[in-house]
């Protein structure tokens, strides 16, 4: 069976960061969390919790720590996705069992769990004519973060997400050609170099008309700058400090 629908939701993906100043209901913001709470999930681990927030006063402070996006203090809802073993640290305690968490695939369990969640309740919200943005900045002051929203161990907040009522419809960022994405059966390296040659020039034909001409940088100069030096190193040091050692 075919579901055109679903299929134009995942097609036509485009970041919202302007809202009409319209309330989300709640009946629909409960069924985005229904719809996050089906995600798939690796061993039924389900290592996410969610956090919405309407306070203007938590939102802006939110906005701040998330390295001023005025977007966040602007839209009618923001969440918070978290990487989240408190509860299973609470059942192995209980039990006086062993909780070996702390290593490498664990934290990748989570963040998948976390990350399917988020796309799940986007989706979801999308479906009901809502746009969002995610916001990685949620990691920029990790702690800090952490502190306001009352976290406790054993949980890492991963992203943040906007949700509102769209009020803008920009034009959708050009995605990595598919030939470079998409291989069968082997990872094929010939011919990588020339699409992403093809990609750069979609992606600065992309960004001199969004921007009008004043910035033609195509997506692998930007991605250069980004790789070029470290990022959100304080970042390892607050996970570390929730009890997660990285072994």
């Amino acid at each position: 069976m075919e579901y055109p629908g679903a299929r134009s939701l995942l097609q036509s993906h485009r970041s919202i960061r302007r809202f009409k100043d319209t309330a989300v209901p709640q009946n629909i913001i409960d069924d985005l969390v229904e719809s996050a709470r089906w995600a798939p999930t690796s061993h039924n681990v389900q290592a996410y919790s969610i956090i919405g927030i309407r306070s203007q006063e938590m939102k802006e402070k939110l906005q701040t720590l998330c390295g001023d996006q005025s977007y966040i203090g602007q839209c009618p809802i923001f969440f918070v996705f978290v990487m989240d073993f408190y509860r299973h640290a609470l059942i192995s305690e209980r039990q006086d069992a062993p909780f070996e968490v702390d290593e490498i695939e664990n934290l990748l369990v989570g963040a998948v769990d976390t990350a399917l969640a988020s796309e799940n309740f986007l989706l979801a919200a999308r479906s009901y004519g809502l746009g969002g943005v995610m916001i990685g900045g949620i990691r920029n002051e990790a702690e800090q973060v952490s502190s306001l929203l009352n976290l406790p161990k054993w949980t890492v907040p991963l992203m943040g997400m906007c949700i509102g009522y769209p009020d803008q419809w920009p034009k959708q960022k050009p995605r990595m050609v598919k030939q470079a994405v998409y291989h069968e059966e082997f990872y094929q390296t010939d011919g990588v170099e020339s699409l992403l040659l093809e990609y750069e020039q979609i992606t600065s034909t992309y960004y001199a008309e969004r921007t009008n001409g004043k910035n033609s940088r195509g997506w692998g100069s930007r991605m250069v700058d980004y790789f070029g030096e470290k990022r959100r190193a304080e970042l390892t040091d607050f996970i570390k400090k929730q009890g997660f050692s990285l072994k």
